[in-house]
């Protein structure tokens, strides 16, 4: 029995890692393809809100057919997808795209990032398990490395609308891990996905035409640092491949990993990011920020070995044996 739990994990991990990577990577090059519309003159409002249309579109029809004959499971699942398109996809998406507006794409991606300790606090208040001595520890040193990042300590002038925007889109993504790894929905992957996105695109282009969400866009070149391409080439691959391939490759790893194994692995986006952050608009942190960033790097890390045994929280792969799978009696 041992050795079946241990190759079910072993399985899990080697289908469950390269998703997750594959996510953390086409979700990191969506901030600074996004920086590059907003300083052709679109508004954060108006990136975020076409982005999440083309996701959807490309979606419907896989999602249509994943959920052929089962259409029950949108509406017993209907608190699951409002709260995953609010959430885990409007609120990160919007409040992200509105915080690299006005900051570097890797910090407003490393405040965002601090989403694991958002995890912890809620599994706290919500399942009453205390985080541990270490990862209060660890969220002082990610505390650190925030101040770090910020720059403040030399007096550099602090966006703090960005901040609080970026502190948003941390919450979103915490409901992110949280929403993802849920596997008593039966919901498809890709179905929750697409249903979760095309309720965010939706609604947001409803908050645009009422005149809640300013929404403004054109059709001009956009510069990068590699040089000058079609509007619509920043936002296909917004669209397609930092969403719709991201939400379903992040969704399937989530499931598979669960929740904290999942988030720990979507800290290679903040790396993704700062790579396309330099590759697109030439943006690097200074040596000050660079400490930074490693500090909030390794408080995160400390905050994930500090939590509770995967077999007290419900997470599949690092359950202690027996894996997914019922204790022996």
């Amino acid at each position: 029995m041992s050795a079946l739990a241990n190759d079910t994990r072993r399985s899990a991990l080697q289908l469950g890692l390269p998703l997750a990577i594959g996510a953390a990577v086409t979700f990191g090059m969506s901030g600074a393809w996004a920086r590059g519309l907003i300083d052709a003159g679109w508004t954060p409002g108006a990136a975020v809100t076409v982005r999440i249309w083309v996701a959807a579109l490309v979606l419907l029809i896989p999602t249509l057919i994943a959920l052929r004959g089962r259409w029950a499971l949108l509406r017993r699942n209907v608190g699951v997808i409002a709260a995953y398109g609010l959430l885990a996809v409007t609120a990160t998406q919007l409040f992200y795209f509105q915080a690299v507006a006005v900051m570097d794409v890797g910090l407003a991606l490393l405040i965002e990032y601090t989403a694991p300790i958002a995890v912890v606090l809620w599994l706290w208040l919500r399942r009453g398990e205390k985080p541990t001595m270490r990862s209060i520890i660890g969220a002082a040193i990610a505390f650190l490395g925030l101040i770090l990042m910020l720059d403040i300590l030399s007096g550099r002038s602090v966006d703090i609308g960005g901040v609080l925007w970026a502190l948003g889109a941390m919450i979103g993504a915490a409901a992110y891990f949280v929403l993802s790894a849920r596997s008593d929905t039966g919901l498809p992957p890709i179905a929750l996905a697409g249903a979760g996105l095309l309720l965010s695109a939706v609604g947001l282009t409803g908050a645009g035409l009422i005149g809640v969400l300013p929404i403004a866009w054109n059709t001009d070149d956009v510069t990068f640092r590699f040089g000058t391409v079609p509007w619509f080439v920043p936002v296909l691959a917004i669209g397609i491949i930092a969403t719709a391939l991201a939400y379903v490759l992040g969704i399937a790893s989530a499931r598979i990993l669960g929740s904290r194994l999942s988030s720990f692995i979507a800290l290679a986006e903040v790396i993704a990011a700062l790579l396309f952050g330099w590759l697109l608009l030439g943006q690097l942190p200074n040596l000050i920020q660079g400490i930074g960033a490693v500090l909030i790097l390794a408080g995160v890390v400390v905050v994930k070995l500090g939590e509770p045994a995967a077999s007290e929280t419900g997470d599949p792969v690092l359950a202690t044996p027996g894996g997914p799978f019922p204790k022996p009696s």
